[in-house]
């Protein structure tokens, strides 16, 4: 019997995410799958640099340091078994605990995110994160960083920021913001704050993340969670109230009111920031791992916030 994973937060990722990748996508992109194919084989053996969700990653990894084991990374990857060695040398090189992968050799690799139980999918290909959230689960397209000013505060906990409308939540209050404009949707807020917005792709990962937190005392907890939203009062009611009926906790809420949320997530330390609206993606780049969810109205009929 294989071992079960029910209780573990799964979380699948792509080679091109996990590693820098980008020389031999450029030859991907400019000679083609065999000119690609040849290179990867030719230099199984040179070591792949940590790419954007490196990071992430290893603090995801390093929850298994107690005596049970929390998390499982698995890779999913549009490489063929045999280009894959060298991301399989280039993880054992970095002692990262992947046992498990899956090579598509070109095709799409949305179809396993169910497969495995993936509470999130991290991609740097969009058509194939698209296709896990049209599915139903959790899946963000991760952006190059352009690192920018100071570093980021480094913490040893994991530091999670979040988005609220089209991510954490369903997009429908963004609907009413886009169709009718600020006031009406501020309006509408405050007349549903006692009712629980609905859940959006993100929930469940959200959740998984708090299950984690419940097994930990409060003041040694090794994930920190924080929801960075673009709302601000009278819409603030309506979040609050929602997270209290899914009864999942969230560490720090920021009401931004339409500020950027760059610096705002550059104080919190955020290892990795989730947000549907790409500028909003392009801008937290400049100081954290960010990943475009591209789901709900804004990606479907984009307009400026």
């Amino acid at each position: 019997m294989s071992p079960s994973t029910h209780h573990r937060l799964i979380i699948a990722i792509s080679s091109r995410a996990l590693f820098d990748l980008s020389e031999s996508h450029a030859i991907y992109e400019t000679a083609g799958v065999e000119a690609y194919q040849r290179h990867q084989i030719e230099h199984e053996n040179d070591l792949l640099h940590p790419g954007v969700a490196f990071e992430l990653v290893r603090k995801l990894l390093r929850l298994n340091e107690g005596e049970h084991p929390h998390v499982e990374i698995v890779l999913l990857s549009r490489n063929s078994a045999d280009t894959g060695l060298r991301v399989f040398n280039a993880i054992r090189h970095y002692r990262l605990g992947i046992t498990r992968a899956v090579f598509t050799g070109g095709s799409d690799t949305s179809r396993y995110v169910p497969a495995l139980g993936s509470h999130l999918f991290l991609s740097a290909d969009p058509d194939d994160v698209r296709h896990a959230l049209d599915s139903g689960h959790a899946a963000a397209t991760i952006v190059p960083q352009a690192a920018e000013g100071a570093p980021i505060a480094r913490h040893d906990e994991l530091r999670i920021a979040f988005d609220g409308d089209a991510v954490l939540f369903s997009d429908e209050a963004e609907r009413v913001f886009q169709r009718d404009g600020l006031a009406a949707f501020s309006e509408s807020e405050r007349e549903a704050a006692q009712t629980p917005l609905g859940g959006g792709p993100f929930k469940d990962f959200l959740a998984a993340l708090h299950r984690i937190q419940n097994g930990f005392p409060r003041d040694r907890q090794p994930i920190r969670t924080a929801l960075v939203t673009a709302r601000s009062a009278p819409a603030h009611e309506r979040v609050i109230r929602t997270l209290r009926a899914w009864d999942i906790r969230i560490d720090e809420a920021l009401f931004l009111g339409g500020l950027d949320k760059a610096e705002f997530l550059r104080a919190f330390g955020a290892d990795i920031f989730f947000d549907d609206q790409r500028r909003h993606v392009e801008s937290a780049s400049r100081v954290v791992a960010a990943g475009h969810v591209p789901h709900g109205v804004t990606n479907s009929n984009p307009q400026p916030r």
